[in-house]
This record gives C-alpha cells, sequence and structure tokens, in this order.
C-alpha cells in the first residue's frame, strides 16, 4: 500500500527529542509538545523503542491514551528490545555516542530476528498504550550504528523483521512497512530484493536542504520506479537548520555552519524563513509522503506549522538554485522552477 493512502498528512510529528536526546526533557514539558502537536491538527506519530530505551514511547502513549484511535496513524519500529534489567555501563551506539545518554536506563537488545522482532513489537504495544500499530519500520540496519557489520545486521533483518512483518501486513495486522535508517544504502538494497518489497521507507537527514544529492541521485529514482514512498526524517539536519548546533547529531563542522549561514542569509534576503524553506524543500519531491520533524516544546509545533504553511516567493528558489545551494536536479516547491533540462 502506498503510503501516501495511510498518512492523514504531510507533517507528521517525530519523537526522538522526547526520548532525552541531547538533554533531559521534563515530563510536563514533552506532555505539553505532545498535545500542541495534536491541537494543530498533526495526526501522524513516529516513535521508536530507541528513543531513550522507551522513553518515548512512555510519553507519546500517555498523550495518545486519551485520543480516539482511529483519529491517527502511529508508527514505531523494530530492532531494539529493551529488558527490564537496566544498563550498568555506557551503551555503544556507534557513530551516535551518548545520543539518549539522559533517557531510561533499561538495557537494549540491538537484535532484527524474526523472534526480536515480535518481543519489540509487543513492547511497543504495551509502552504505547495501544492495541495496533499502522507502520512499523525497521530501525537502523545501517554503517552509522554498526561499522563493517552492518551488511550481516541487514541480512538478520532480511530474514527476520522483513518477514514478520511482510506477514502481519498481508493479514492486517498493520497497514505498511519499511525501513527507519539515517543512511540510503540498506533502502537501495532493500529495493533491489526479489523478495516482497517495503510500502515505503522513513529516511533521516538525507533528503535536506543540507544533504540530498546522494538520495536524489541514487536512491530516489529507484524508489520513484518502484512507487515506494518516503517520509523525510530530521528534515532540520539534526536541528542546525532550525537554531541548533548539531549537524548528523554531533556538534557541527565549521563547512556546514558556513553553509547554513549563506542559506540563512538568502532567507532573510527574501524574507523567508529557514525552517519554512527546509520543509518545504524536502516535500516537494514526488517521492516524499510526509515529513516529521521533532521537537520538545510547544512552540516548536506552532513553528513548524506555520513553516508548512509560508508562502514563499519564486525568487526565493530561483535564486537559491544560482547560488548553487541546492542540487540542479532537486525538484523545488515552485512551479517556475523545475529542474533544468538535460541534453544527451
Amino acid at each position: 500500500m502506498s503510503l501516501k493512502n495511510v498518512l492523514p498528512g504531510r507533517l507528521g510529528f517525530g519523537t526522538a527529542p522526547l526520548g532525552n536526546m541531547f538533554r533531559a526533557i521534563p515530563d510536563d514539558e514533552a506532555r505539553a509538545t505532545v498535545e500542541a502537536a495534536w491541537d494543530h491538527g498533526i495526526r501522524f506519530y513516529d516513535t521508536a523503542p530507541f528513543y531513550g530505551a522507551g522513553l518515548a514511547e512512555e510519553r507519546l502513549g500517555e498523550v495518545l491514551a486519551g485520543k480516539p484511535r482511529d483519529a491517527f496513524v502511529l508508527s514505531t519500529k523494530v530492532g531494539r528490545v529493551i529488558l527490564d534489567e537496566h544498563e550498568t555501563g555506557v551503551p555503544d551506539f556507534g557513530e551516535k555516542g551518548g545520543l539518549f545518554e539522559h533517557g531510561n536506563p533499561n538495557k537494549i537488545l540491538h537484535e532484527w530476528t524474526a523472534e526480536a522482532t515480535e518481543r519489540s513489537i509487543e513492547g511497543s504495544l504495551k509502552r504505547l498504550g495501544t492495541d495496533r500499530l499502522d507502520i512499523v519500520w525497521v530501525h537502523d540496519i545501517a554503517r552509522d550504528f554498526h561499522g563493517d557489520a552492518w551488511l550481516a545486521k541487514f541480512e538478520e533483518a532480511r530474514t527476520g523483521a522483513f518477514r514478520v512483518l511482510s506477514r502481519l501486513r498481508d493479514e492486517g495486522v498493520i497497514k505498511a512497512w519499511g525501513l527507519g535508517v539515517n543512511r540510503t544504502e540498506p533502502i537501495e538494497l532493500t529495493l533491489a530484493l526479489d523478495e516482497p518489497q517495503p510500502d515505503g521507507f522513513l529516511l533521516a537527514g538525507r533528503y535536506t536542504l543540507l544533504d540530498h544529492e546522494h538520495a536524489l541521485t541514487r536512491l530516489l529514482p529507484m524508489a520513484q520506479e518502484q512507487g515506494v514512498d518516503m517520509v523525510v526524517g530530521g528534515p532540520y539536519s539534526s536541528g542546525i537548520l532550525a537554531g541548533g548546533s548539531h549537524f548528523e547529531y554531533q556538534q557541527a563542522p565549521a563547512e556546514i555552519i558556513d553553509r547554513v549561514g549563506k542559506l540563512k542569509a538568502l532567507a532573510e534576503r527574501h524574507g523567508v524563513s529557514i525552517k519554512a524553506a527546509a520543509l518545504q524543500f524536502s516535500l516537494a519531491h514526488p517521492a516524499s509522503a510526509a515529513v516529521i520533524p521533532g521537537a520538545t516544546r510547544p512552540s516548536r509545533i506552532a513553528e513548524d506549522t506555520a513553516a508548512l504553511n509560508e508562502t514563499i516567493p519564486a525568487a526565493f528558489w530561483t535564486d537559491l538554485r544560482a547560488a548553487g545551494l541546492v542540487s540542479p536536479a532537486a525538484p523545488l516547491p515552485h512551479k517556475a522552477c523545475p529542474p533544468p533540462r538535460t541534453h544527451l
């Protein structure tokens, strides 16, 4: 099933920050942020066991438990089973370091087998306080978490999680499944398989104003050919495009800060908010079904909603392309800015 037939709108809410990503967030602040998302009409919520070792799911579930279940779409992820015992050392998250050091203290089992997939879903349902999931993503089977061992993890998921989720979809237990990753390679590999294909994918940080060339030239043509949709995660590139200092979940390097400065200067010249440019760029590709920025303050939800609806003049996109700040092949939101033709 096409994700565009499952999702209720083009703006969703990503809950990674609710897992205390980068900082400890008070419970009342997290609760108010989810309520703000609901009050602004957002009806697609994405979460994962990995986000704070179950903390994001717990916080999201606490609020959504009071909402009509048929009124929203809920997605979570498999690949991490949250255990009852507590972590005594520093967990190894690959390149992501201490991403959720302020989350729950529970140990996390990183496993993509069929048995672990079913355990992961069972745990998510309990933490979310719901009887069903709409979309399930296979989480983080990529180099950024596993280094050279990522292909072995992918194979574990192919023979485990992929088959379980395909069965659950065919049985009508879930509406769709796919991959939720920060790299394009696992999705490219999945799309090349002869086995049953996913319905879509959640690609975080790889189709943004700052980073889109690789996805644009390799991944997205494959996805379009197979009719597979994309949910864009991390549209603000870990926060650097929304006033933060992180890029790729780390402190942004000088070259990224410089590029962001040029983007902001161009946006200011046209009276455009950088958030609006970021969200609307990520949604302009025909394969984009939705975008899911994260937030930890209610005011950020209002900003995201306004950014999605902001009118951006065609001249901004024209100047953006002329300045070389966006790929020549990238679809832009305004009809006046089609990708330039190439001649053989």
